[in-house]
């Protein structure tokens, strides 16, 4: 339920009305005792720290007098955002007084600063004053201001007032009515503050202004934008946004350093500096040489020059002393050290507008560059000073931007009727942003850019190109720069060293084991054996070939990209014949003998020295590749590989570790794979098999089969070498990560008692900026102040009780001199090391414990040091919203979700949340009684209450009370049933949490301002309002936060109530988001705005509120996949130095904001040198590689919710952590989205914070990390900041995130970025980019790999130990030696369980670290109880399928995962439906290879495999909620038989007819004609995969299995199946066999088919209007035969294989595996586009073929679709039997006692006294539930019963059974 906002603001106007009086607290809370009555004379407590001296004081504190002043320091800092109707209260004035304290030097603070006593210098009593102290009595000090104020916590005012809760702390009970409080309402445009006319004009810049001597007044840079506006065009809003943006740089700039110096900064920054990508991009350009010439000079063309434009320009130098780089390097710094202020600021003011209304051409910066080069000739020129008539507003737009826009657009989607649909382009046919962008990277590219009339724009005066813009033919200019082409071949060109690597010392470590293969072992030929392993050289240059002739595939083919690859080819082939001659030499001509052993040695030398080379040197830099300073190179290096450096220390640190690793792995595999599988080679490399011939092919098969054996074990084995890599990387990267958390001091395994007792002078020292304080009070007052805020905010968040909070704050107690006060600490800093203190300062393992744990740790590593407030420098908080939730409605808390759903949210909340629920439910008690106070008692029925826990928990939980604890109010009165969809919303991933939380950034601004300048309140003079004003004025100057609402306009009405809550809640808050107008012609496309509002935005007539910038678009900006462009539309509207990038189900706290000075420190911006960045005294040495990101932790908030939602958790708190913290260090860190912050200008002068192409760039933030990065920003990491984050908590919404990152993988594949890391980046660097992120997602392609290929060799191992005797004598002739083979299969499946549980390791060292042994225990306990194993592998299966699928059909979308709580059941069908093609097929085929294996030669070990592969079957159904509720299940069984035979007479969404369409469709696509028949909206975009791509998945690798499967099968049957008359052995073919019951099937369902199809034409029209079900019948005898038709086949198998229950598990396998390639490529080959209706599979069952709108297909569709029809009988026939086979297998779960009970708590974590009710349903629906469950599971019992039959019936009657069935019938 959503309360209309301006009823309750017509409410709250009333002096009386409880949120009117609640916001209202004293204004004389010295009244109540609240008077710190200090007089400058208060002194601590000298035993404060030592424990004998701490009176015990955790209960009941004494006296009143103590609890008077108990508050004094609280709250100093809870932020003063107000709520609408909130006002601030009268605060009195501070005269600080107290001693000079600690000084602190600039730079970092950590642990040695510190000095081993926490006392504050307690020899000093408070009362002696420092000599420069005011003489004001200290009884005006008031160090409880900020609490006077109104609630501004979380609840908005929506809470006690501040009078309640000190009575409450006070008294432990409620206030009594006693005091009438005076209303200020609050600030309209109509109704300005009283005493606004005594204020001084408002000025947002206080750093900028006269009195600071600005080199030019706002006024001027105001002049020079609108001068710049009227010359160019660009829209007033433009103007209006960019000023204030450039205003609000230079303001921040200029608070820490001369104005003028600000200016000359943000101008290098963004133009003329070492930095600034202007600069870079103007040298890389070349267009030094073309400003010196007045035309464009590229090297190396014939061309005809324009004499009349070839005039020199001003101030040119002779063109051939610029061939020299440095000296133009020189001769540009001394022009911009020469420029006068004005010219500066008008450049960046210049770029700021033209950046400003750029859209989409905003991810252009290279682009951008250009056109701001001919903007700036344009107005030196004399024709733009002498013009004198403004240019028309928008021409900018219309002529520079919308063409370009128009071609962007138009290269993705094309017009379909009245509405852009995307085309059916691949990447590699698409002109995207960045191949656009690259054309602006070179002269050459530059070159090509033409007008309309085919003239380029090179050739024309430069000062005339600006107007010339608008006349580019922007088609012909463009072309691809790389080709981002769909194939797995990107693998041999990015990753070239890897392949290199493993497969060349698998080669080294094989070839030197296996001497026997090669060598005479009668004769001494150790020279073959050295060249045969030194061959490993010529493998290495044959993949350094293979990923040349790759190259030729993706880069444009231009004259020195041919050249440079051709040279490059040469040489490798020369390098290979090196490498293959002398072994050639050896083996044919000189096997032994010194020369050729010497011969021999000599080759592996150079073998070795050819793989170390290619291993080492980045390809790129092979033979001469790019040399770093010809300026022909010069674009390429600049922006694709300006990596930054790493320090002297992290470098080492860096290639020791991969040292480490390579060097652990090589021993490793040495040992246990390379030399243990010489021994099962041996055995089988010349083993012959007796008694073996088949009918057709005789004894080759046989012959063949150990090969084929041990070539498949080969490749297990490499694969595996490949997997132990990784398994080392995790394990010595962990251990790195581990011991460098102890350096940093955030393990518990430091001296973790000492933090506490420590914290509060880390608080003083490290949060406030001491170093630049007047300190006029000592330490511990300053620190009490910033510690009882944050005590209070977790108590505002009912994360404490108030008997909680009475033991945390600091008190102010009288001291002996009843005339002194002094200042007590809470014991609990020192009862962290003293086990005698028992008290509980917070609940046992909550969300305090946590904060105030990593609070105190965190203040123990280095930390930047903080600048003063005022100095601090401006950021942004940039939140990108889509349709996440904003505030829960009552309607979402307080009902079930759906009928699958147990509980109400609202009571799984409190189940989760219980001692957070008590506090809430005791906290609106109080605001109940305090409303009954001026309402009278009745009106709530409430009576007076106790305060206390006990009253509360005991005799509060009366009949009266129980709506409180049921559902948290009592009245429906808007505060009351607003405070509890707060609370829940709070509780879950809403973007209320998100606001409120990122808005602790102004309280916390708020609060240290007040502490570290005392003198503020004085100045005032008590004046409150004007106080928080000043206060609120600062914040808003240091911080702004910007949502983009993309849909805004399209809320819905909840939705809209929702977003205005927020803007009166938080005025501050501004959102932007897209304004959609009509056309203004009729037929144009319509208008698109950015439009900006905030809270104090006016409210016009339609209750939309008036913009404060509206600036117009070329066009709709979401051509991408909606985030990046989300964020880029807003992007503008950012204000500052840093922006941090904030996803929707994000959190933030107090203590945390605190931090944010320190933070943004380590952007190293903080303390510049005083010094012009031109001044000749400034090398380029000198200037620091600017840090682009800096990267923070995230507290995963919704982890020990569930099993699922703890192993998503983990996993991302360990790679936000563990990973992250060693990535930065060796410097592979990149960009990962949230709550990163990032280098505004760095960022937006590269393309933005993120990439936007669709598809390509579908995890958009890791590409602004891999551009900042090769673009030669640093990328940090901090551990001492975290925010928090949510995560997914269900089954299918973690596999639906896992799926989006591995599509998103497969595209980074195919991207550019990774072509230039992987073909630039040295070893180490390149090692630590590719294990930390492709790696991972090939290491799980490799495990999934390494699974199937253990399951073939299996197939092959068991099949010869089914036919032939094994023995272990080698010199026995009738038996095969298979027990080192045995061994060989121990060891994989060992290393293979190694390698998928290494994945637990990161997380229980990330808790040992951070929690302790016992937690960490706890929690890996928890997991492996839960089956979370199970779900890892499944995991993994969904990441491989994601990845491989992307990689052959495309298809990459974003994906809304969906943050619900993970209560509501899954449908059997729906589950099915969704995972059968990703993982449950796999997992049915490889568990019959299993089945076969232990039948054949069972081994222990593979019990193992028999869990994981059973997990890959059965994992969706596990995991999902109350799936074992007997009824639920048997309803489950009957809705999957409906799904099965739906939507053959109608249209059905939920069909098993759709989800196959759909499955096949990713291979033939859909028609782009369109009916507009409703079920067209079954079909997506889904676009054609290319033949090419998909040959190799969809043909080649069917092709390949079924071959493998078919001679394990032939193998078996190549053995005498009985005897003729004669006594001769009768040998049978197995491939006869294998066709007829591969094919059979299909022709028997072919031929059922085309005889139904006759029937229907006949029989359909007659039917059609009897029979609505006419359609259904026809499918569902075809369906009924293609099932009975399957099961007879198989039974007939069997009866031929004499009921040999091994071998006809294999022809089944081979079986399948021969259809399932007969469908691949029927599919593939011969099935034309699908349409995105379903109109012809209707008409083939129902015969009716007309009317359908099919046109002319209906000629050609029933041939068609009589082929799909034959492919979809088997699919049936498959999809029945398997659903049932799931079903038959989770069945006995069911039947166990009290199951869904125990399957709740290990899904969900709740004990069973919590456990969720079962669904209450009404006695008719249940008595429908009961006979459904009857009928069915009458239905599924007797189904099963026949499934037994099929199989054991055989087993246990054989004598029943016809035997020698193959004698009888020769097949």
């Amino acid at each position: 339920m959503s309360y209309p906002l301006h009823d309750l603001q017509q409410q709250s106007q009333h002096p009386f009305h409880p949120t009117v009086h609640r916001l209202n607290s004293s204004s004389q809370f010295n009244n109540h005792g609240y008077g710190p009555g200090l007089n400058g004379q208060d002194s601590e407590d000298e035993s404060l720290y030592s424990h004998h001296g701490i009176p015990n004081h955790c209960g009941t504190i004494c006296s009143s007098s103590s609890q008077n002043s108990l508050f004094h320091h609280q709250d100093s800092g809870l932020s003063e955002e107000r709520h609408p109707h909130v006002r601030s209260f009268a605060d009195s004035s501070r005269t600080p007084s107290t001693d000079p304290v600690l000084h602190k030097g600039k730079g970092r603070r950590d642990g040695p600063s510190e000095s081993d006593s926490e006392t504050f210098s307690d020899s000093r009593s408070d009362a002696v004053m420092s000599p420069n102290a005011s003489t004001t009595a200290g009884a005006d000090v008031d160090l409880f201001g900020p609490f006077r104020g109104p609630d501004d916590g979380r609840y908005t005012g929506y809470s006690p007032s501040s009078d309640a809760l000190l009575s409450l702390l006070e008294h432990k009970k409620s206030p009594l009515a006693g005091h009438h409080y005076r209303y200020d309402p609050p600030s309209t445009p109509n109704n300005p503050i009283p005493d606004q006319q005594q204020l001084p004009p408002f000025n947002p810049y206080t750093a900028w202004t006269i009195e600071k001597g600005v080199p030019l007044a706002r006024e001027e840079i105001e002049g020079i934008m609108l001068d710049l506006t009227r010359k160019f065009g660009f829209q007033q809003d433009n103007m209006r946004n960019q000023l204030d943006a450039f205003m609000t740089m230079l303001d921040s700039r200029a608070s820490r350093m001369s104005p003028a110096l600000a200016l000359t900064t943000i101008h290098a920054d963004y133009i003329g500096g070492e930095n600034a990508n202007y600069r870079k991009w103007y040298f890389a350009a070349q267009l030094d040489l073309d400003d010196h010439m007045g035309y464009h000079s590229a090297p190396g063309k014939n061309k005809r020059v324009n004499l009349a434009s070839m005039v020199p320009q001003p101030g040119a130098v002779d063109i051939e002393t610029h061939e020299s780089l440095a000296m133009a390097e020189e001769h540009w710094k001394a022009r911009m050290n020469n420029m006068s202020h004005f010219d500066r600021a008008r450049q960046v003011a210049l770029y700021l507008l033209i950046w400003g209304e750029a859209s989409q051409i905003r991810f252009l910066p290279e682009c951008l560059c250009f056109i701001y080069k001919c903007a700036e000739d344009f107005y030196l020129s004399p024709e733009c000073q002498q013009l004198i008539n403004p240019v028309p507003e928008g021409l900018y737009l219309r002529d520079v931007i919308s063409p370009l826009y128009r071609f962007i657009r138009d290269q993705g989607y094309e017009v379909q009727g009245d509405r852009y649909v995307k085309r059916e382009r691949d990447h590699d046919s698409v002109i995207g942003y960045d191949d656009i962008n690259q054309a602006f990277w070179s002269p050459e590219g530059i070159e090509r850019v033409r007008l309309q009339d085919r003239k380029r724009l090179v050739d024309i005066h430069i000062a005339k190109r600006w107007g010339a813009l608008g006349h580019v033919d922007w088609e012909s200019s463009f072309r691809k720069t790389y080709t981002e082409k769909r194939t797995w071949l990107h693998l041999a060109v990015n990753f070239t060293r890897i392949w290199i690597i493993h497969v060349v010392m698998y080669w080294y470590f094989t070839a030197y084991n296996t001497p026997f293969l090669y060598t005479d072992e009668n004769a001494s030929e150790s020279g073959v054996q050295w060249t045969i392993v030194a061959l490993g050289g010529a493998i290495a240059t044959l993949i350094m070939l293979l990923g040349v002739f790759c190259e030729f595939m993706f880069i444009p083919l231009t004259w020195q990209n041919t050249t440079m690859l051709i040279q490059r080819l040469i040489i490798l082939i020369v390098v290979l014949i090196l490498n293959v001659a002398p072994t050639l030499y050896i083996c044919l001509y000189n096997r032994t003998g010194l020369a050729s052993q010497a011969v021999g040695i000599a080759h592996f030398v150079v073998s070795v020295i050819t793989t170390l080379v290619f291993a080492i040197v980045p390809s790129n830099q092979l033979f001469g590749g790019s040399s770093k300073t010809s300026r022909k190179n010069l674009a390429s290096q600049t922006f694709t590989a300006s990596f930054p450096r790493l320090k002297g220390s992290d470098r080492a640190l860096s290639i020791f570790l991969w040292m480490l690793v390579f060097g652990c792995k090589l021993v490793e595999s040495y040992f246990f794979l390379a030399r243990s599988f010489r021994d099962p080679l041996k055995a089988l490399y010349a083993e012959r098999i007796p008694n073996c011939r088949d009918k057709y092919l005789g004894g080759a098969l046989c012959s063949i089969m150990p090969v084929f054996t041990v070539v498949i074990m080969f490749v297990v084995d490499l694969v595996l070498f490949f997997l132990d890599t990784y398994l080392w990387y995790v394990i010595w990267n962990t251990i790195f990560s581990v011991v460098l958390s102890y350096r940093l001091g955030i393990s518990v395994w430091t001296p973790w008692r000492s933090i506490f007792s420590r914290l509060p002078k880390r608080i003083y020292a490290k949060l406030l900026a001491t170093a630049d304080m007047d300190v006029k009070y000592k330490p511990k007052v300053l620190c009490s102040q910033v510690w009882n805020a944050i005590v209070i905010s977790m108590y505002r968040e009912h994360l404490l009780s108030i008997e909680h909070v009475q033991r945390l704050l600091y008190q102010q107690v009288p001291s002996e001199n009843e005339a002194k006060m002094t200042l007590k600490a809470p014991t609990f800093f020192v009862s962290q090391e003293d086990s005698s203190i028992k008290a509980e300062f917070y609940p046992y393992r909550s969300e305090a414990e946590r904060r105030i744990n990593f609070f105190a740790q965190s203040l123990s590593t280095p930390i930047p040091e903080a600048v003063p407030v005022d100095e601090m420098p401006t950021f942004t908080v940039l939140v990108p919203h889509y349709s996440e939730k904003t505030l829960l409605s009552l309607r979402e808390i307080i009902r079930e979700e759906d009928q699958n759903t147990r509980v109400t949210l609202l009571e799984y909340l409190k189940q989760l949340h219980s001692v957070e629920w008590d506090n809430f439910v005791r906290d609106t008690k109080i605001l109940a009684e305090e409303t009954s106070m001026f309402e009278g008692a009745g009106a709530f029925g409430l009576s007076g209450f106790e305060g206390d826990k006990e009253s509360h928990r005991d005799s509060g939980k009366n009949n009266d009370d129980l709506p409180f604890y049921s559902i948290g109010f009592k009245s429906a009165a808007p505060e009351y049933t607003l405070r509890t969809r707060i609370w829940a919303s709070l509780r879950t991933q809403t973007l209320y949490r998100t606001v409120s939380g990122f808005m602790n950034y102004s309280k916390a601004i708020k609060l240290l301002y007040r502490i570290e300048n005392p003198e503020i309140v004085a100045q005032f003079g008590g004046n409150g309002d004007r106080l928080e004003r000043e206060l609120d004025r600062l914040s808003r100057q240091k911080f702004k936060f910007v949502v983009s609402m993309q849909r805004f306009t399209k809320f819905s009405k909840e939705e809209a109530e929702n977003a205005e809550f927020l803007l009166r809640a938080y005025p501050q808050l501004q959102i932007a988001y897209l304004d959609e107008r009509p056309p203004e012609i009729e037929g144009e496309d319509p208008v698109v705005y950015s439009v900006l509002i905030d809270g104090t935005c006016e409210l016009m007539p339609d209750g939309k509120r008036r913009p404060r910038y509206r600036i117009r678009l070329p066009g709709n900006p979401i051509l991408g996949d909606g985030k990046s462009d989300n964020q880029n539309h807003a992007i503008i509207f950012a204000r500052g130095e840093y922006v941090q990038l904030v996803d929707a189900n994000q959190d933030n706290y107090l203590e945390e904001a605190l931090k944010i000075r320190n933070v943004l420190g380590e952007f190293e911006q903080l303390h510049m040198p005083q010094i012009s960045p031109y001044s000749p005294q400034i090398t380029s040495k000198d200037v620091p590689e600017p840090v682009a990101i800096v990267g923070a932790r995230e507290y995963i908030f919704s982890e020990n919710i569930g099993v699922l939602g703890d192993v998503a958790a983990g996993k991302e708190q360990t790679f936000g952590t563990l990973t992250q913290r060693m990535m930065a260090k060796i410097g592979g860190k990149l960009h990962y989205g949230h709550p990163d912050f990032l280098n505004f200008i760095f960022m937006t002068t590269r393309g933005g914070v993120s990439k936007a192409q669709k598809g390509l760039h579908l995890n958009e933030d890791i590409y602004a990390g891999m551009t900042a990065f090769n673009r030669g920003g640093r990328i940090k990491h901090t551990e001492y900041y975290q925010c928090g984050k949510g995560r997914d908590l269900g089954f299918g919404s973690i596999l639906n995130f896992n799926t989006k990152i591995g599509t998103g993988m497969g595209e980074q594949m195919l991207s550019r970025e990774y072509y230039y890391l992987g073909t630039q980046l040295p070893l180490d660097r390149f090692l630590t980019f590719y294990y930390a992120h492709p790696g991972f997602h090939i290491n799980n392609i490799f495990i999934m790999l390494a699974v199937q290929l253990f399951m073939i060799s299996m197939l092959f191992i068991g099949a010869m130990a089914s036919s032939v005797e094994v023995c272990a004598d080698v010199t026995q002739d009738d038996c095969v030696n298979l027990v080192p083979v045995y061994d060989w299969i121990k060891r994989c499946v060992m290393s293979i369980f190694i390698v998928f549980f290494i994945a637990f390791l990161p997380l229980f060292l990330q808790e040992l670290m951070e929690r302790g042994f016992l937690r960490s225990l706890i929690r890996l306990g928890k997991h492996f109880m839960s089956l979370s194993p199970l779900f890892e592998v499944f995991v993994t299966q969904i990441y491989t399928n994601s990845i491989l699928t992307n990689l052959s059909f495309g298809g990459a979308r974003y994906i809304g995962t969906g943050r619900g709580f993970a209560t509501t059941r899954t449908p059997f069908t729906l589950l099915y439906s969704r995972f059968a093609g990703p993982s449950l097929y796999l997992g049915m085929r490889t568990l019959l290879m299993l089945i076969f294996a232990s039948m054949t030669m069972w081994v222990p070990h593979l019990i193992y495999f028999w869990v994981s592969v059973l997990a890959l079957v059965i994992s969706p159904f596990i995991f999902n909620p109350h799936q074992f509720a007997f009824t639920e299940f048997l309803l489950d069984y009957r809705e999957f038989l409906r799904w099965l035979s739906r939507g053959n007479s109608r249209t059905h969404v939920s069909s098993w007819i759709s989800y196959c369409r759909t499955l096949r469709t990713r291979i033939t696509g859909y028609k782009r004609k369109r009916l507009g028949h409703p079920s067209e909206k079954l079909g997506g975009d889904i676009p054609k995969a290319h033949f090419s791509v998909i040959f190799v998945s969809e043909i080649v690798l069917p092709l390949l299995q079924a071959i493998l499967c078919v001679i394990c099968y032939m193998f078996v049957r190549s053995f005498p199946s009985g005897v003729t008359n004669q006594g001769g052995a009768v040998y049978t073919s197995g491939l006869l066999r294998v066709a007829i019951f591969a094919l059979g099937p299909i022709v028997v369902n072919a031929t059922v088919l085309a005889g139904l199809f006759a029937l229907s034409l006949i029989l359909g029209p007659l039917m059609n209007m009897c029979c609505a079900k006419f359609g259904s019948i026809m499918a569902a005898i075809a369906h009924g035969v293609a099932v009975l038709s399957l099961l007879g086949f198989f039974e007939a198998l069997w009866a031929l294989e004499s009921w040999n229950g091994s071998q006809a598990i294999l022809g089944i396998i081979a079986a399948i595996a021969v259809q399932r390639f007969v469908f691949k490529v029927l599919t593939a080959v011969f099935l034309t586009r699908e349409f995105k209706h379903d109109e012809t599979n209707r008409a083939w069952w129902t015969g009716k073929w007309h009317g359908r709108g099919l046109g002319m297909y209906a000629i050609s569709q029933p041939l068609r679709e009589y082929v799909c029809k034959i492919i979809e009988m088997s699919m049936f026939a498959c999809d029945f039997l398997m659903g049932h086979i799931i079903l038959f297998l989770l069945f006995p779960i069911c039947l166990v006692p009290w199951i869904d009970r125990w399957h709740s708590t290990m899904l969900f974590w709740l004990r069973p006294s919590k456990q969720i009710r079962p669904p209450i349903f009404s006695a008719k629906l249940r008595a429908q539930r009961r006979l459904v469950a009857w009928t069915y599971g009458t239905l599924f019992l007797l189904l099963l019963a026949v499934f037994v039959m099929l199989i054991a019936g055989p087993l246990m009657f054989p004598q029943y059974m016809p035997k020698d069935l193959g004698k009888t019938i020769p097949v």
